[in-house]
């Protein structure tokens, strides 16, 4: 699939295996989450621009590289606030901006009920995140309001992701580069056990285990 990156990193399956076991408590859930998207921005960042700039060093000056993006970090909330100090560790200077989306659980489209944009776009690179990428509703609409505000590049960062979300999202935005830990088989029906729209076999409810509730 195109500008869709799961990653090959061993630590990364390694991490993924404990946060997906059903007996990982939520203070350890929340510690793989920022590792894992800690490691994942390592991966997202490799496209990012360079410019030049002259440093002093003990022995002489020296031309070194720096990264000339201005980077946003927006959550999807509530479960994309556990990725952002993961994040923050690489891009420490990267602007947090707010939007609110509630998945409605009969319709599953996502429903905006906060935006704390900033009037004008501050910024040359946003960064999406959210741990699950499941129907692709919330993402979408996510995109689809920082496009109108003026991004012109997007990257989507995310834990795992199911095969419906990856689709949905390269039909509305084929740009947005993907990045996510695996992709898993598919997203639950009525036919199955748990509820409808979650990914399969994933993890269960990432907000949920996370927060405690």
């Amino acid at each position: 699939m195109k500008n869709v990156h799961p990653s090959t990193h061993p630590l990364i399956a390694h991490k993924l295996s404990l946060l997906r076991d059903v007996n990982t408590n939520p203070k350890l859930f929340r510690e793989l989450i920022c590792e894992i998207s800690s490691l994942l921005t390592y991966e997202a960042t490799q496209d990012s621009t360079l410019v030049d700039i002259e440093v002093q060093t003990p022995l002489s000056n020296a031309v070194a590289k720096q990264i000339k993006e201005k980077s946003g970090i927006v959550p999807i909330l509530r479960a994309g606030l556990g990725m952002v100090d993961g994040i923050l560790k690489f891009l420490p200077n990267a602007k947090v901006l707010h939007i609110g989306l509630y998945r409605d659980e009969k319709t599953l489209q996502p429903i905006e009920y906060y935006n704390k944009l900033t009037e004008t776009c501050c910024v040359d690179r946003v960064f999406v995140i959210d741990p699950m990428l499941a129907t692709g509703g919330s993402v979408t609409a996510t995109i689809d309001i920082l496009k109108k505000w003026g991004t012109k590049k997007i990257t989507f960062i995310g834990i795992i992701a199911a095969p419906e979300g990856i689709a949905e999202v390269q039909k509305n935005h084929p740009d947005v580069q993907i990045y996510v830990a695996a992709i898993d088989e598919r997203l639950t029906t009525k036919n199955d056990s748990f509820p409808p729209g979650y990914i399969f076999p994933g993890l269960g409810d990432a907000g949920d285990r996370q927060f405690g509730t």
